[in-house]
């Protein structure tokens, strides 16, 4: 298996794991219920969950509001990609 396959790997698993995270913190949201930190959402996004962080943004409708997050998806996406690139070459 290359680096560029467990990379991928990785990075699917951290996406449904903050795809997860972000489902539940809306949910909470919805019903009044202690909130997931925003630090914590975004240190998922940059640990490898920018695909995630896009989808539960997209899914849940949830911190659609927020520049901030919506830069650091962004960010954290081409950083994520841009590793991707070096792995493959």
């Amino acid at each position: 298996m290359s680096g560029a396959q467990i990379y991928l790997i990785g990075i699917a698993g951290m996406s449904l794991a903050t795809l997860i995270v972000w489902g539940a913190d809306k949910a909470a949201a919805m019903a009044g219920a202690w909130r997931v930190p925003e630090r914590t959402l975004l240190a998922l996004v940059f640990l490898g969950g920018a695909l995630g962080g896009g989808l539960g943004m997209l899914l849940f409708r949830h911190k659609t509001r927020k520049l901030g997050f919506k830069a650091a998806i962004l960010a954290a996406g081409a950083l994520q990609a841009g590793i991707l690139v070096l792995l493959l070459r």
